[in-house]
């Protein structure tokens, strides 16, 4: 099935949103209890955590921790949003970097100034722009236009810049009191439409099923991963970090090594992406020569490029192992299947 379409349905109770290109599953969205990344409160310190640089703090959802806490004193009051997700046992991490971020525009407190995707070149189009955001921003909050902009209705742009500053305002003004939930973080249907942009929407009840996905989320639940060539992947995520084995299965050619690598590195964003896997990634290749690794680093950064969530390449373990680093940003999806 070609083109781009979106599936906003349910996974038994939970809220859920698939994105399937060209008949593949391209990401999944599922909501769960713990708290969304996005969301704000205002919290109260606790204690400093010394050796770890941080403070525990108090919020509605429990506690939370936040790093850099120069000049924060137990008692204080302070807003803070959700970064991503919690490990079982962990305080939830925030920051006090506040984002209010819809699908075109992210207004930013605390970092003044006006600015556009990178993506958008067209100079005449930047300006129009600069030009509807100068009209409507008010203020010493800053603005990313996104790169949504390029497309969008010039209204639906200034409604969107105007509502997101308006609830800014009100959230940065609201300081003083107890431990409070102000701004719960997006939804999985609501992320969809904010992130992924056009497709073809199909967001009747049964959409899971009208569009295959539940077999593709069941094809989630193995470890193994069947890659282009005969080669698979197997990813296992344990309590430290996440393994992935390359193999080169049946063939035996010279170059074997090199091409289940070059598969399991492209596909590997998309699979972690779908798993809901982050942290410490270890990757072990199928046997291949060093003179083959730059070929394989560039494979993968081109992969990761393509990618939202923030990872950073680490390098090669000096046992010959890639180690990647990535955001949490969602629940493993085997927590929310279970």
């Amino acid at each position: 099935m070609k083109g781009r379409t979106i599936a906003l349905d349910t996974l038994g109770e939970a809220e859920a949103a698939a994105l399937i290109v060209d008949g593949q599953l391209q990401d999944l969205l599922v909501d769960s209890d713990h708290p969304r990344p996005g969301t704000i409160y205002r919290a109260v310190a606790l204690r400093p955590v010394k050796g770890q640089g941080g403070m525990f703090l108090t919020t509605p959802d429990g506690n939370a921790f936040l790093r850099q806490v120069k000049g924060l004193a137990p008692g204080d009051r302070l807003l803070v949003q959700v970064t991503g997700f919690a490990e079982p046992g962990k305080a939830i991490p925030v920051t006090t970097r506040l984002l209010f971020k819809s699908r075109y525009a992210i207004v930013t407190p605390g970092a003044p100034g006006i600015n556009v995707s990178r993506q958008i070149k067209d100079d005449d189009l930047r300006d129009e722009l600069l030009g509807i955001a100068h009209e409507v921003m008010e203020g010493d909050n800053g603005l990313i236009l996104r790169s949504s902009c390029a497309e969008a209705d010039a209204d639906d742009i200034a409604e969107d810049i105007a509502a997101m500053a308006d609830l800014a305002a009100k959230v940065t003004a609201d300081t003083a009191g107890e431990a409070e939930l102000l701004v719960e973080g997006d939804g999985p249907q609501e992320l969809a439409w904010r992130e992924w942009g056009k497709g073809e929407l199909d967001a009747e009840p049964g959409s899971f099923e009208r569009h295959d996905v539940h077999d593709m989320i069941e094809a989630l639940r193995t470890p193994v991963v069947p890659l282009s060539g005969g080669g698979s992947m197997c990813i296992e995520p344990t309590r430290a970090l996440v393994a992935v084995d390359v193999n080169t299965g049946n063939d035996t050619s010279p170059a074997a090594g090199l091409k289940a690598n070059m598969s399991a590195l492209r596909e590997l964003p998309r699979q972690l992406r779908l798993r809901g896997l982050g942290g410490q990634i270890l990757v072990d290749p199928a046997p291949a020569p060093k003179k083959d690794r730059r070929q394989m680093e560039q494979v993968l950064r081109a992969a990761l490029k393509q990618d939202a969530t923030e990872t950073v390449l680490a390098g090669w373990t000096q046992l010959g192992l890639i180690e990647l680093q990535r955001k949490r940003e969602r629940v493993p999806l085997r927590e929310v299947l279970t």
